[in-house]
């Protein structure tokens, strides 16, 4: 007798439908209606020129910057390696610190969990650090629907959510926004803000602190990310530039932290290495003007609950991609989208995702699948590429995106089934596997002399019009190969190139014979 225990399946994405890991329209359609803001195409050049110089000032004054790259990602490699293990060991020592841990399946969950929390304490009132798992899940949304307000606290969060807006860059959420647009933003949703308020960036940034100030004082749960947390000690960490961070992981009663399981470090000394990657591949700075670290509950001083909540959202899936995983080795520095002449151009929002830019075609598909419906968005996220490498260059942990982009490409086209251009791309085998069709097919391509203009084509027919749409595609040559190679004057060159070779391999002396 024996016992069928059924077949392993695979671990499962983010639930369709639920947080911000998809959007409503496919990337090329969105990319289009982005290219056409000539004011977001200008935000976007002059802020990430920006931080480009900047960044490669810090990382070239440091003659151990491709060490330290090489170190982070033997890190990383070494933590998914080890995932499991390396999670228990978290929960223990944020539980032996008075911390409380959740585990959370998905986005649904985590949400669930973080609202019971807050109404456990009996505030409606929540403030926040930047914090991309929370966007991810769409924490925000899901509060409001439950009566509870969430205050965000970065100030280009605050600019997005007073805007009803969403985040355009991993880093700099605001960065498709210029200073005209900000001031109109607080002057209509800041209560009380002076009606003179001028674009002077100090002047923004002290409307937003007096609005958030009395927000601090007075909220006692703050929700927070974590930019690392460390096995070995129980760690919890966050950087961030403004302060608010600090001010929301310190003053209020209760902190509920969401953490990607992806997030986890072995050791309290790993945090030298991406100390120092992560400030000056995201921002360009040698350091994080404020990095807050916390070990559970230290009675007397700071939060008196603490709450971790560990977020899986379809990472275990991506776990399991012996090529994919390498996308949670992402630390969210933003450096491949600074450097990315796609997201240059088409700006985040076009990628649908909280996750944009290179890392985000990679991240996001690994985390929320792309068939999980007809025509899924998310499907078309790794086409959003050139495929220049400047990413793999830019990434201080060595993420291989390219190579992953091409490797979700085949694993799109495996799911797609049979499409135009899959029969399209047969029948060209099937040609060239014929000398005789081939030969017919080269000589009927002549045509395209005659509706050419000017050395190019026009548009393809289907299936081909997706090439031609985006690219210059140039009129046959007059002349095959082949038949130029039989030609009096193909015959010629080749002689002419064998005598050059025989001369420059000949010996020139007798001794050197």
């Amino acid at each position: 007798m024996s016992t069928f225990l059924g077949m392993p399946a695979a671990p499962p994405r983010s639930p369709y439908g639920t947080g911000n890991l998809r959007g409503d329209r496919k990337f090329p359609a969105a990319a289009h209606d982005e290219l056409r803001n000539d004011q977001l195409r200008r935000n976007l050049g002059r802020a990430t020129r920006t931080i480009r110089s900047k960044r490669l000032n810090v990382t070239g004054e440091l003659p151990d910057w491709e060490a330290l790259r090489d170190a982070g990602s033997a890190v990383k490699t070494d933590t998914m390696n080890r995932l499991p293990e390396l999670l228990e060991q978290l929960e223990r020592k944020v539980t032996e610190h008075g911390g409380t841990v959740h585990w959370a399946r998905d986005g649904v969950e985590a949400n669930e969990i973080v609202t019971r929390l807050i109404r456990e304490t009996g505030s409606s009132d929540v403030i926040k650090v930047k914090s991309m798992a929370t966007q991810e899940i769409g924490l925000n949304e899901h509060l409001e629907a439950a009566g509870i307000t969430p205050y965000e606290t970065d100030l280009a969060e605050l600019i997005v959510q007073l805007a009803d807006d969403k985040p355009s860059h991993i880093l700099v959420p605001a960065i498709h926004r210029n200073r005209d647009e900000i001031r109109q933003i607080f002057l209509d949703h800041i209560p009380g803000v002076d009606p003179d308020l001028d674009n002077v960036p100090a002047h923004l940034a002290a409307a937003a602190r007096a609005y958030l100030r009395e927000k601090f004082m007075t909220t006692r749960v703050a929700v927070s990310g974590a930019n690392f947390g460390i096995a070995e000690t129980g760690t919890l960490a966050v950087v961030e530039s403004e302060g608010n961070g600090r001010m929301c992981l310190t003053l209020p009663d209760t902190l509920i932290t969401v953490m990607g399981i992806e997030k986890v470090l072995p050791r309290y000394q790993d945090l030298e290495v991406f100390l120092q990657l992560l400030p000056r591949s995201s921002t360009g700075e040698r350091m994080n003007p404020y990095t807050s670290m916390w070990t559970g509950v230290t009675p007397g001083d700071g939060p008196q609950n603490v709450h971790l909540i560990l977020l899986d959202n379809g990472r275990t899936a991506a776990l399991a991609d012996t090529i994919g995983r390498e996308a949670l080795n992402c630390i969210r520095c933003s450096a491949c989208l600074n450097v990315c002449p796609v997201y240059e151009r088409a700006g985040g929002h076009a990628y649908g995702s909280t996750y944009p830019g290179p890392i985000g075609a990679v991240l996001t598909p690994q985390l929320a699948g792309m068939h999980a419906a007809k025509d899924d968005p998310n499907s078309s996220l790794p086409y959003a590429s050139s495929l220049c490498g400047a990413c793999f260059d830019a990434c201080p942990v060595k993420i291989d995106i390219p190579s992953m982009l091409v490797e979700l490409r085949h694993q799109s086209t495996e799911q797609a089934g049979t499409t135009v251009e899959k029969l399209a791309m047969r029948a060209a085998a099937g040609v060239m596997s014929r000398p005789g069709l081939y030969t017919a097919a080269q000589k009927a391509s002549g045509i395209g002399r005659v509706v050419g203009r000017d050395g190019k084509l026009p548009r393809l027919p289907a299936p081909f019009d997706g090439w031609s749409d985006s690219r210059d595609t140039a009129v046959p040559p007059r002349q095959t190969f082949r038949a130029w190679l039989a030609s009096a004057e193909g015959a010629a060159t080749m002689r002419s190139a064998a005598e050059e070779g025989a001369r420059r391999t000949a010996p020139d002396t007798e001794e050197d014979k």
